[in-house]
């Protein structure tokens, strides 16, 4: 998938979440920027079918009272640049990094404690404490 449709996708998603009409979101945008988008200029966004100015992610971020990150997520397809594809890993990992002293917000620290949890949990040495602990409970049986 192209990072534009990538974008595209994440801009449907969030104009539908919010029950915004294409022109709705048309006309959120002329607010930021010099002229609101036609109808037909947020359907082709939606679709990847243009790329973005950093002024136009800013205001998409806006209108949908969001933030550009947001925008970028994709799901687990690669993602296509010019030169090549980027795995989802990567892909994932460039919107994630950030300073070391930079504040994450829920979100993202959602996400990181989600794929901690799941790295832990997929350790082969866990998954046979977990089967040492369910036979305990077995051998123990129910409490009185």
């Amino acid at each position: 998938m192209r990072v534009e449709e990538a974008v595209g996708r994440q801009i449907a998603r969030l104009r539908a979440e919010r029950r915004m009409s294409l022109t709705e979101l048309g006309e959120a945008l002329g607010r930021y920027l010099d002229k609101p988008w036609s109808r037909q200029a947020v359907h082709q966004a939606e679709r990847g079918q243009r790329s973005f100015t950093a002024a136009e992610l800013t205001a998409l971020a806006l209108a949908l009272d969001t933030s550009i990150p947001v925008l970028f997520r994709a799901d687990d397809d690669r993602i296509e640049l010019p030169a090549g594809a980027v795995s989802p890993e990567d892909y994932r990992g460039i919107l994630l990094n950030r300073e070391p002293d930079m504040p994450l917000d829920g979100v993202e620290e959602l996400i990181i404690a989600l794929h901690d949890i799941g790295e832990v949990l997929s350790r082969p040495a866990l998954a046979r404490l977990a089967r040492i602990g369910r036979v305990a409970d077995q051998v123990a049986g129910p409490e009185s």
